[in-house]
């Protein structure tokens, strides 16, 4: 679930293991890259974090954040 903190939407993925989170992290990549938006995020072994804000708006919380974190969430939702 996405938390708004600090102007900016967060949301914490676990995976089975560094593979299954990089290949996530490519295709949270490919639909950024389509939006022209682009995530700041972390990735340490099974664990990937992101933070979304709008750099453009001043870094606040805008619709297009909102869309790629729906993006990310039907990505999630994949087997």
């Amino acid at each position: 679930m996405w938390q708004e903190t600090e102007n900016k939407l967060y949301r914490k993925f676990l995976f089975r293991n560094f593979g299954e989170a990089f290949a996530f992290m490519t295709r949270v990549a490919i639909e950024a890259e389509k939006m022209n938006h682009h995530p700041l995020w972390t990735n340490v072994w099974n664990t990937v974090e992101i933070w979304l804000s709008t750099h453009d708006a001043g870094d606040i919380i805008t619709d297009k954040d909102r869309e790629l974190a729906h993006r990310i969430d039907k990505l999630i939702a994949q087997p």
